[in-house]
């Protein structure tokens, strides 16, 4: 389980984002990093019983940095005030469908699939999605999909027919899509629990068949 001292040092970072309060509180953020890392090594373990393809990941293929890129942005405070990892064949950096952990006070949740995939990757997916239409239906029909995640995330997506695709094909609602996730909100409460290793589990169990579908298709 994830410790609360990780979750009150995101607390007091955020009302104290600056590199001043960061340097002077480096040892507790330390020991937060640590934390973060221990439990994402665990989640390693528990996703690859049901998905061999990342039992070779390390933590440190899949934390991201605490550090903002502000270089292009408005805001300039220089630190994220929450802890993200994905959990995918070739760690973080790479595009193929996995599992992603977003630790943060008030904001939790897990998530998965893929986010905006290069146009190549796009078009096979719809492909997929066309060729095998009744498979599709039924990851997304399952029982325990509907359960976590309701849907796909449709917040991604073009508002007229992709091209090559007819505007009365059963999934057109699903080709439109340029991202393909899925997302579960978690409470503070769930994040803290003894038991939230088993709780990823069973949410990123459910997202499973999907990601094997878009890694299919992808390959």
């Amino acid at each position: 389980m994830l410790h609360k001292s990780t979750f009150d040092f995101l607390s007091k970072l955020k009302k104290n984002n600056s590199k001043e309060w960061f340097d002077k509180n480096r040892p507790e953020y330390e020991i937060a990093k640590n934390d973060y890392r221990e439990f994402i090594q665990e989640l390693i373990n528990t996703i690859a019983k049901f998905d061999p393809a990342v039992k070779s990941l390390e933590p440190k293929n899949c934390v991201f940095r605490i550090n903002r890129d502000i270089r292009f942005s408005n805001d300039k405070t220089p630190y994220k005030v929450n802890m993200g990892a994905s959990i995918a064949p070739g760690g973080k950096k790479s595009m193929t469908a996995g599992y992603y952990i977003h630790i943060q006070p008030g904001a939790s949740f897990l998530a998965g699939g893929m986010w905006q995939p290069p146009a190549p990757q796009l078009s096979a997916i719809r492909q997929e999605i066309d060729y095998n239409t009744p498979e599709f239906k039924k990851i997304t029909g399952n029982k325990d999909f509907k359960k976590y995640f309701g849907a796909l995330s449709d917040e991604d997506k073009v508002k007229t027919s992709p091209k090559g695709y007819d505007k009365d094909h059963p999934e057109i609602e699903s080709l439109k899509l340029k991202s393909f996730i899925m997302v579960h909100d978690l409470k503070d409460k769930d994040v803290l629990s003894k038991d939230f290793i088993k709780q990823c589990e069973a949410v990123f169990k459910a997202m499973h068949p999907m990601n094997k579908f878009l890694r299919r298709a992808c390959d």
